[in-house]
């Protein structure tokens, strides 16, 4: 069949993704260990390259894979996860499947390609079985708690303390206490349930996840002078950590970003305020001047 050039050069954009694709799974596929996934990359990766070739019989050309963005999200997916990387990069083909339709009267195969890349690539996705997300519930708890607790904590020793130093000692402390509790409370929580998850790695996941937030937050402490400017920081600091792991959570388990960011960032900014209104009254009603 005769293609003209607008429809040819299009098809050779499709192809490279199918390539390039390829490769990015069946990279993955070597560096997972458990066996079920290896198998869903490898079938994944399967697919991708007899679209390749099928899009490839109608161009006569052969079309080489984009490695910048094999190596990109290969490492995505080493760093951030499997699920959140696939998924991420599979958010990307969106507008791709959504043009395939107008193939469908050129190009027999069209119309399959574009429902194996909805429908059962992301039914062989979802199979997908990361420890990471089975723990999200404890990384969320932990996480949460140390936002909500220290960023109020820490506006309140602001106006308090007045001293950089001495806030960011007096917030390393509690930081890290209420982190040893809330590992401690999680694993008891878990251990009293029925379920999958393992009660020590839970706690884990919940202590490693405060103990994070609670380094980042007390950071501008450490090397700022301005004890105003330490506690603008942190907030800006507090609202980016609640950013990023609610894009993450919304990408690797296909949920709403916006209501839980300004969710998590209205309950945090709240207690914040309201510590720093207690750490005036502190300072105002009991004289205490440090």
């Amino acid at each position: 069949m005769e293609l003209s050039n607008e429809l040819r050069q299009e098809l050779l954009l499709y192809q490279g993704s199918e390539i390039t694709e390829h490769h990015i799974y069946a990279r993955l596929a070597q560096t997972v260990p458990a066996p079920e996934n290896r198998r869903v990359l490898g079938k994944i990766a399967a697919d991708e390259l007899r679209h390749y070739q099928q899009w490839r019989a109608y161009t006569q050309q052969e079309v080489k894979p984009n490695q910048r963005q094999v190596l990109w999200y290969y490492w995505v997916s080493r760093i951030f996860g499997l699920t959140f990387g696939i998924k991420l990069m599979e958010r990307g083909e969106e507008a791709a499947q959504v043009n395939y339709e107008r193939f469908r009267d050129i190009i027999p195969e069209a119309d399959a390609i574009a429902r194996e890349e909805n429908e059962h690539e992301q039914a062989l996705i979802n199979l997908l079985d990361e420890e990471r997300l089975r723990y999200i519930g404890s990384i969320v708890l932990g996480l949460n708690d140390a936002l909500v607790e220290l960023t109020g904590a820490l506006a309140g020793l602001t106006l308090a303390l007045r001293d950089t130093k001495l806030v960011a000692l007096t917030g390393s402390v509690t930081g890290i206490a209420a982190a040893m509790s809330m590992a401690a409370s999680e694993y008891l929580s878990t251990k009293s349930e029925e379920g999958v998850k393992d009660p020590l790695r839970a706690s884990l996941y919940t202590g490693i996840a405060y103990i994070a937030t609670v380094l980042t937050l007390i950071l501008p402490y450490l090397i700022l002078k301005n004890i105003y400017l330490c506690l603008a920081c942190t907030l800006l600091a507090a609202v980016g950590i609640i950013a990023f792991f609610n894009y993450y959570i919304s990408v690797a388990k296909d949920v709403p970003f916006r209501k839980r960011f300004l969710e998590m960032t209205a309950l945090s900014l709240a207690v914040t305020i309201l510590s720093f209104l207690i750490g005036i009254a502190i300072r105002f009603f009991l004289g205490v001047e440090v």
